[in-house]
């Protein structure tokens, strides 16, 4: 009869300890039937469960590995574990499974303690922990990056009383949490889709036009309701439109010099660019401007409106349909399908109400430094880190995307 044995195992990390002590227990003809292990600051922590195949080789075996793990200067455990539990656990590997992305300047101890309590809460477990940031130096700046990813199991009675808990939790530790499905589409995503304005740039365009035309605190309470939802999109859209009749067309030269691109995104947009994603710009901002990123970027796709102009002159109108969140949603569809890509395998980065539409549709949508009623409307948000961040919810690790940009020369 076989025998199952839990074996932990503790100390300095040695090259090919591994394959040492799996070829003692090959000697044996061990199964094995789980193993795991983790590294921090050359420390290590390493777990196998064995299957012995003839109980009387039991004593041999486990002689054979104390003698070779004193030799090593290793700490180890042994535990008989029974069949019943075993066949217990591996059933609860069928359970489903969940990435919860908690991401921070700097991460601390208690904003982990919150997080899984939450998740103990909702009764899921903690199967894997892994840093996916860069280990931050000891003398960490204020604009640090860290992402800590927990693998967690089970099936929580209620997801949008979880999703409120994390959301709650984020708020007061001023820290970001995600809660997605660890589903084969989660690091197979083919498309980007952004929003423009307060998205990949700081600025709202159609409010630096209207500084320039005289008319900016108007504008820029119109724009203020619209984002928040308190208008229609279009509705509003017109009305600002409307005050920026006469404005000289050079003044659009002058205002695209100056916009300063948001936090992370010309490192997010090569790294994608280098891993063969697609991109385009999907905003309700104007055409001349979403141009003058993709030149700068290489984005492969932009819809904006085209702000019409004569003899020199804004008109105050623009020709062709207004791109509002409906249609930002439908555009969404269109590329994805042009490109032969999965619904599931788009991201969809927004801050504005009319961004909600585009966001539902996205295997991930993102609302980025949003307003309230966006964030909470949304499934995932990001407002303490830059638009890089969002390749941790992906599950790249830093040092990944840090190669990538290596390969593609940048």
């Amino acid at each position: 009869m076989s025998e199952l044995v839990l074996i932990n195992v503790s100390g300095r990390d040695k090259p090919g300890l591994t394959s040492e002590i799996t070829g003692i227990m090959g000697r044996y003809d061990v199964r094995i039937l789980d193993i795991g292990q983790a590294v921090i600051h050359d420390h290590l922590t390493w777990g196998i469960l064995i299957e012995i195949p003839d109980e009387s080789k039991s004593s041999p075996v486990i002689r054979d590995l104390l003698f070779r793990f004193h030799a090593l200067d290793l700490q180890v455990r042994f535990a008989p574990i029974t069949i019943e539990e075993y066949e217990l656990w591996a059933e609860g590997r069928n359970r489903a499974c969940y990435i919860v992305t908690l991401l921070s300047r700097d991460i601390k101890a208690e904003q982990i303690a919150r997080v899984s309590a939450i998740t103990a809460r909702h009764g899921l477990n903690i199967d894997n922990i892994s840093r996916l940031s860069a280990r931050p130096s000891l003398n960490t700046s204020s604009d640090g990056i860290a992402c800590v990813e927990f693998s967690v199991r089970g099936t929580p009675s209620d997801l949008e009383q979880l999703r409120a808990d994390f959301l709650h939790i984020a708020g007061e530790m001023n820290v970001d949490i995600a809660f997605q499905e660890d589903s084969i589409f989660r690091r197979n995503r083919r498309l980007v889709v952004f929003d423009m304005d307060s998205t990949l740039i700081e600025a709202e365009v159609i409010d630096e036009l209207a500084r320039e035309a005289g008319v900016g605190d108007q504008v820029a309470e119109i724009t203020e309701r619209a984002m928040q939802g308190e208008l229609d999109f279009s509705q509003s859209f017109a009305e600002r439109l409307a005050l920026l009749k006469g404005l000289d067309e050079s003044v659009l030269e002058s205002v695209a010099s100056r916009l300063k691109m948001t936090e992370g995104a010309e490192r997010l947009i090569r790294i994608l660019k280098a891993l063969g994603y697609r991109t385009a710009i999907l905003s309700g901002g104007f055409t001349y401007f979403a141009r003058h990123l993709q030149n700068r970027l290489g984005i492969d796709y932009i819809y904006a409106n085209e702000l019409e102009i004569r003899d020199g002159k804004v008109t105050g109108e623009v020709s062709g349909q207004i791109v509002d969140g409906k249609r930002k949603a439908e555009l969404l569809l269109e590329i994805a399908e042009k490109e032969h890509i999965a619904r599931e395998q788009v991201i969809a980065v927004g801050d504005g109400a009319n961004d909600l539409p585009m966001l539902s549709q996205a295997g991930l949508g993102v609302a980025f430094r949003a307003k309230p009623l966006v964030k909470e409307s949304a499934r995932h948000a990001i407002s303490t880190l830059g638009l890089d961040a969002i390749l941790y919810l992906i599950g790249f690790r830093e040092s990944e995307t840090n190669q990538g940009l290596k390969s593609a020369g940048f």
